[in-house]
């Protein structure tokens, strides 16, 4: 996604569903509405009765669909929990069509509780080349406790499982993102259990991907099981292209952090350098996104600092760590977890699509020039 100049600090999340209004009427122009639009509730669950949605990932105008179901302007979310509410059972990635229809998109072949390919992380993105990755961090019982390192599964854009990502840099891949360079791409995963950061260096070909480097540049950050949030630890990872510097939302650490030159260090940069630590609106950030108009936005698990007046919260902050806006999207607590943005036909109007995990479904704003 192309990032846009900021002029101001003027915040995405206020401008959601609103358009101003003209009292001039000396030139013609086209009638505005001012009634604001309401975003877009479409439920998450697929017909195996997976719940939890977690991650959130837009197909681009680039993606190769290969004739497969996926079309431009349709998100998909990946499920963590099956339909006991088990967590780390999930095996389903459902995609939502710009009208809001649901559809199964793909489901764990064979999958067996706390097997590989189960419970479907944050960790949901995808190659142009016409690949979807995803990150499994799987349980047998819902608990961390029979939870196993779990993988990265590579899929087509047919929905069908070409090969898995799996070896001792891989230990609960919690979100990701993608530096999509064609025929190469490189990886950033969140691991959760030992809470650290890897970058994956891939080759793409027609037919799947091969890890070509791997390298763990960032670490240090805290974790701990949790009963309620099953793992609390560094999450959300965002990558800004223009500057080399990626994002880190560490949950436990309630703060976020930038790793400089993260596409090319040889270095391990520990938990790099803190941006953002704000006890009054941060609950322990997840997901992260970046707003066109340059700004960062961080969703809130509540496992942390929680404020009965703030829940599930989605906050809008600037890169130099100054806080802009917050939206809820849910009046109880726990129900924020994954997000994206992505522009549309129009270069000042975007989209912004959350998880609330609270009621298995995906809110999708439009936002207007």
């Amino acid at each position: 996604m192309q990032r846009l100049p900021v002029i101001a600090v003027t915040p995405l999340l206020a401008t959601a569903g609103f358009l101003s209004v003209s009292l001039n009427h000396a030139v013609a122009a086209p009638v505005q509405p001012f009634l604001p639009t309401p975003p877009q509730i479409v439920s998450t669950t697929p017909a195996n009765g997976d719940q939890n949605p977690y991650g959130v990932a837009f197909i681009t105008s680039d993606f190769k669909t290969g004739g497969g179901p996926l079309e431009p302007g349709d998100i998909l979310v990946s499920n963590f929990n099956n339909s006991k509410n088990l967590q780390g059972t999930g095996t389903t990635i459902v995609s939502v069509s710009p009208a809001g229809k649901t559809t199964l998109f793909f489901t764990t072949p064979h999958a067996v509780l706390g097997g590989p390919g189960t419970g479907l992380s944050t960790a949901l993105g995808i190659l142009r080349e016409g690949f979807i990755i995803v990150g499994s961090v799987p349980s047998s019982d819902g608990s961390t406790s029979t939870s196993g390192p779990g993988s990265l599964l590579v899929i087509n854009a047919k929905g069908k499982l070409v090969s898995t990502i799996a070896d001792s840099d891989i230990n609960g891949p919690w979100d990701m993102t993608i530096v999509d360079n064609g025929k190469n791409a490189t990886l950033f995963v969140s691991n959760v259990f030992p809470g650290n950061v890897v970058r994956i260096e891939l080759a793409v070909s027609a037919t799947g991907v091969t890890v070509t480097g791997k390298r763990i540049i960032a670490s240090g950050y805290e974790w701990r099981p949790d009963p309620v949030a099953f793992v609390v630890g560094p999450t959300g990872l965002l990558y800004d292209s223009a500057s080399g510097v990626l994002y880190v939302a560490s949950t436990e650490d309630n703060a976020v952090y930038a790793i400089s030159a993260a596409e090319v260090t040889k270095a391990n940069e520990g938990k790099g350098k803190l941006i953002y630590h704000d006890t009054a609106h941060l609950h322990g950030p997840l997901g992260l996104a970046e707003a066109p108009n340059g700004h960062l936005l961080v969703t809130n698990s509540d496992v942390i600092n929680a404020n009965a007046k703030e829940p599930s919260e989605i906050v809008e902050f600037t890169t130099g760590g100054d806080f802009v806006k917050e939206l809820s999207v849910d009046p109880a607590f726990g129900g924020s977890f994954g997000l994206a943005t992505e522009l549309v036909s129009d270069p000042d109007a975007s989209i912004l699509a959350a998880v609330d995990d609270n009621t298995a479904s995906l809110i999708i704003y439009n936002l207007p020039p």
